[in-house]
């Protein structure tokens, strides 16, 4: 059901210093540094938990949350955001391929009635 989740905090660095610590005896450690943020994983091809700064245009730069739900194939990631979308979700990444993951990462990112982020993604290449 769940892909990844990420986890909005206030202190990147602060934050990376403590999940550094607190995963490692549970064998997860930090396998990907991005810009304002970081994933963790038992190996770089899987980062399920995410670290990230507040997102431009969030209220008063409050931390965000973001929920990735496994999709069976691409059409089922554009029907979450058709089906998303319709219902009162805003837009926030239309359906498509995010190769700066991986080279088929296809997701769709909308942003719930209550503010929350919310992507559908496949991995498999077609």
């Amino acid at each position: 059901m769940l892909d990844h989740i990420s986890l909005g905090v206030k202190n990147l660095k602060k934050a990376q210093a403590f999940y550094d610590a607190a995963l490692k005896p549970l064998g997860y450690k930090r396998v990907w540094d991005i810009e304002g943020g970081a994933g963790y994983g038992r190996s770089a091809r899987e980062p399920r938990f995410w670290l990230s700064e507040p997102e431009k245009g969030t209220a008063r730069g409050a931390p965000g949350s973001h929920i990735a739900f496994v999709a069976a194939n691409r059409a089922r990631v554009r029907a979450f955001y058709e089906a998303a979308l319709a219902a009162g979700a805003k837009d926030n990444g239309e359906p498509g391929l995010r190769t700066q993951y991986h080279p088929h990462y296809y997701g769709a990112f909308v942003i719930d009635p209550d503010g929350n982020h919310i992507e559908a993604v496949c991995h498999l290449p077609k």
